[in-house]
């Protein structure tokens, strides 16, 4: 019983490709397609969580910024107004804030601060923060 060899990829009966290589012929590649895929989708999270964290970083520099400032300022409250809050800003600015607003209210000294952040390239927002330092009341 010896015949011609048959290719396993070959029809018995003519001798032509059978449709299951025709098949994985047609699939080469797709793998390489999906590998991509994935990786622009891990990419986007990737991206996406960097640009929280860098939202998170700004809004916590800004409170920060704000806090200190105005206690710094509220130290100076007795000297005026512009002298609180000229240290308020001096403060703010030290630790990579803007003061926005500085106002006394009574012997207390409230500032808001903002903070620029960059998440993604090409997008930028602005933290903002508000605190307020005085005295402590009684009762």
């Amino acid at each position: 019983m010896s015949g011609p060899e048959l290719n396993p990829s070959e029809d018995a009966v003519d001798g032509r490709a059978s449709g299951r290589a025709n098949r994985k012929s047609a699939d080469r590649g797709a793998a390489t397609i999906l590998v991509l895929a994935v990786g622009l989708v891990l990419l986007g999270f990737g991206a996406a969580g960097a640009a929280v964290g860098a939202a998170r970083v700004a809004r916590h520099e800004a409170r920060t910024a704000a806090d200190l400032g105005a206690l710094a300022g509220a130290m100076r409250i007795l000297e005026g107004p512009d002298t609180a809050c000229a240290r308020a800003h001096e403060l703010v600015s030290r630790n990579g804030g803007r003061l926005a607003t500085c106002t006394v209210d009574s012997l207390d000294l409230v500032v808001t601060v903002e903070v620029d952040v960059t998440p993604l390239p090409g997008l930028t927002r602005t933290a903002h923060a508000a605190a307020r330092a005085g005295p402590v009341r009684a009762g």
